[in-house]
């Protein structure tokens, strides 16, 4: 056997050495894709509960991605000083411990609902987003480092894709265990939520305990993170940050008052249960358009195949609405999905063009939902998370595009950003209270006005002095 061969070969070897340790990390992704999206579940359920104001409610998303924020703050200041501290302590411990932590905050659900204290409950999930922000931290670069570097792309848009199956389905599960419990008292029990926390608790607890026996393997990262803050003399990374954070922003937002939105008379008079049926179509619309966006901005040559494949994802998705909900519903989910491929096509496959566009298409579809009511306010709304889709994947891969060097310490200032998941939805709840939920979706508006200008200008590298 040549030397080539055998080099295939071990590497053939080594893939398939990967393959478990893999498919525990894709359900690491499976599982905080549900738990946030069961965040858009509590705001509503809570405000039932204790009775409270718009703004007060979306303290839940505050204290969430807060959390996000204030470790990742801490993790970056203390790499700085100390070097990559997951590489340190290993990738496996420190994925172990972020589930731990989470399972904590899942188990303080119980208590908080025995008490009836809202302050438990924004403190529990502090705590739970704090283990999937370590979470987060150990487990992407390590799926990126389990296999080969030119497929790594591929491996992160998967788990990438399978956290956005845990996001569609969480409201629909979250729902019926949460809201059909009391669907027909006089009152709204918040200890509807002790089980399905309990329940969270004990998957990521049992996850800790199959992740301490396996054999994953060791693998290091040989990238250093640069001392100082060189990384925030490039302009396009501290307008990336900005944009991030408008982003994250308004994707958060909107999900969040959507169950809400929904409830209006004038716009399609759901309760809580239903509303929550198609809450689903927002988030399995970012699942969609993860799909189309891996195979338009994948280094595909053969269009043919590029096109049998977007086709696939076509049927999948009208099909699935056909048998779940209904006829007519799925003739307008797949108008909807077919205008999204069509986007993507006349973005030409270019990150940047991309980014601009389905920006644009997104503020057309939140003044269209301003001006109307009913069918169409609903399904403007709706449909925004198809075009939310690449913005997270293109305003990263823009922003940290040329730092050399930094970009480490760039991807870090990056994902301190997601603070926009907590200051945002803050501000649309406090226009709600004076507004009124219809006319709170003008806060998201101006967010992406800003993705709008990074996407066709903001993206360009020039190196401040």
């Amino acid at each position: 056997m040549s030397e080539e061969k055998r080099f295939s070969a071990a590497n053939n070897e080594q893939e398939k050495s990967y393959l478990v340790p893999l498919a525990l990390l894709t359900l690491l992704f499976l599982m905080w894709g549900f738990i946030t999206s069961m965040n858009d579940i509590l705001i509503p359920h809570f405000q039932n509960v204790f009775q409270l104001s718009h703004l007060q409610a979306m303290l839940i998303q505050f204290c969430f991605f807060g959390a996000y924020f204030i470790i990742s703050v801490i993790y970056f200041f203390s790499s700085i000083r100390q070097g990559d501290l997951i590489s340190k302590i290993g990738y496996k411990k420190g994925i172990i411990f972020g589930l731990i932590i989470m399972a904590v905050g899942c188990v303080l659900f119980y208590p908080a609902a025995e008490f009836k204290l809202y302050s438990l409950f924004l403190s529990a999930l502090f705590i739970l987003a704090s283990g999937m922000t370590l979470l987060q931290i150990a487990a992407n670069p390590y799926v990126a480092l389990l296999g080969t570097p030119k497929n790594a792309a591929g491996r992160l848009n998967l788990t990438q894709a399978v956290n956005s199956f845990g996001t569609t389905v969480g409201p629909v599960i979250g729902a019926y265990f949460i809201f059909s419990p009391v669907s027909d008292l006089l009152h709204v029990d918040v200890k509807s939520v002790q089980m399905p926390y309990l329940t969270l608790a004990a998957i990521l607890g049992a996850l800790a305990v199959i992740f301490v026996f396996s054999k994953l393997p060791k693998v290091t990262e040989t990238t250093s993170i640069a001392k100082g803050l060189g990384a925030i003399k490039y302009r396009h990374l501290v307008l990336g940050a900005i944009c991030i954070f408008m982003y994250v922003g308004g994707e958060v937002t909107i999900g969040s008052t959507l169950i809400r939105f929904l409830n209006l008379e004038n716009i399609a008079g759901f309760s809580e249960k239903e509303a929550s049926m198609f809450l689903s179509f927002y988030w399995g619309g970012l699942m969609v358009g993860r799909f189309f966006g891996a195979i338009a901005l994948s280094d595909m040559k053969n269009n043919t195949i590029r096109s049998v494949a977007f086709g696939v994802i076509v049927v999948v998705a009208f099909v699935s609405v056909y048998f779940l909900i209904g006829e007519r519903t799925s003739f307008i989910w797949l108008g909807l999905v077919v205008f999204n491929l069509v986007a993507f096509i006349a973005g030409g496959y270019k990150p940047n063009r991309t980014l601009g566009l389905f920006a644009g298409i997104v503020i057309l579809l939140i003044v269209t939902a301003l001006l109307a009511q009913g069918e169409v306010a609903m399904w403007a709304i709706l449909s925004i998370g198809l075009f939310n889709s690449i913005m997270w994947s293109n305003i990263f891969t823009l922003a940290i595009d040329g730092l050399g060097k930094y970009t480490s310490q760039g991807s870090s200032v990056l994902i301190m950003a997601i603070l926009g998941a907590a200051v945002v939805p803050l501000l649309q709840g406090l226009a709600a209270d004076f507004l009124g939920i219809h006319m709170s979706f003008i806060v998201p508006l101006f967010c992406y006005i800003y993705v709008l200008y990074y996407g066709f200008y903001g993206y360009k590298i020039k190196k401040s002095d």
